[in-house]
């Protein structure tokens, strides 16, 4: 149970940070890092990251960006089907 809710309570941080960003972004706040989006996205809230992308339409028009988020989305979904088909 505690893994499922971690998963929750970071995917929510996630959410909440590309929100941050991207209203940031509109005014002269200070922005959150893409390192950390990355990071986020890498420790698992590639779903949230995924859906603030789209949502608050933040970084998609970022060649770079999209591509490294699409690598690590990638290297996850690899992991877990290896991690499923050893089960």
């Amino acid at each position: 149970m505690v893994p499922w809710i971690a998963f929750g309570a970071l995917n929510a941080a996630t959410l909440v940070l590309y929100a941050y960003d991207k209203a940031a972004s509109r005014r002269s706040w200070r922005r959150v890092p893409e390192r950390t989006l990355h990071l986020l996205a890498l420790a698992g809230g590639s779903p949230a990251a995924f859906v603030g992308q789209q949502l608050f339409r933040h970084k998609t028009a970022k060649p770079r960006f999209q591509a490294v988020f699409w690598i690590i989305v990638i290297t996850q979904l690899a992991a877990l089907g290896l991690w499923y088909s050893r089960r």
